[in-house]
């Protein structure tokens, strides 16, 4: 099942090698995704240089959730509905180079657990769950947790 024409195939983004090791929390969220049944995982390239590692992608078949870059940033690949919904809720940051894509930084062991929570959205959704079912999940995100993702983009902001 393709689900976004901005992802790039497997077989497309370079040779497939087992993903690096990442840093801190970011080796938590990578660890948790490669246990998902269905799921492969990578070396990410850096865009245009498939000799420079970037981080790890992550795939259900043959098609991207997304990738976590060496430095703990999470590029997500969704819809268009499922990135607004997320981006007006204050739960990522829109991506700009990707029309459905949004983006995360792990910077903590509380924005890893979002980390996770946002790639659980991509996976169920290549598992099969319905575009309405995920934006309801997004609204029922409780205020708790979305006051803390709000805190943790808010941090990552340039200064």
């Amino acid at each position: 099942m393709t689900f976004s024409t901005s992802t790039m195939r497997l077989k497309d983004k370079g040779p497939v090698i087992a993903p690096p090791v990442l840093s801190g929390w970011a080796q938590t969220v990578s660890l948790e995704i490669q246990s998902w049944p269905g799921i492969i995982s990578a070396t990410h390239w850096m865009l245009g240089n498939a000799t420079q590692v970037d981080g790890a992608d992550f795939y259900h078949r043959d098609s991207e959730l997304g990738h976590i870059h060496l430095d703990g940033e999470i590029h997500l690949a969704l819809t268009a509905e499922l990135r607004k919904a997320l981006v007006d809720s204050g739960l990522a940051q829109r991506f700009r180079w990707g029309a459905s894509w949004v983006q995360f930084p792990i910077l903590s062991e509380t924005s890893a657990q979002h980390g996770i929570w946002l790639f659980r959205l991509a996976y169920d959704r290549a598992q099969g769950a319905g575009i309405p079912e995920l934006i309801q999940r997004i609204e029922l995100t409780t205020q708790a947790h979305k006051q803390a993702a709000t805190n943790l983009l808010t941090e990552a902001q340039p200064v």
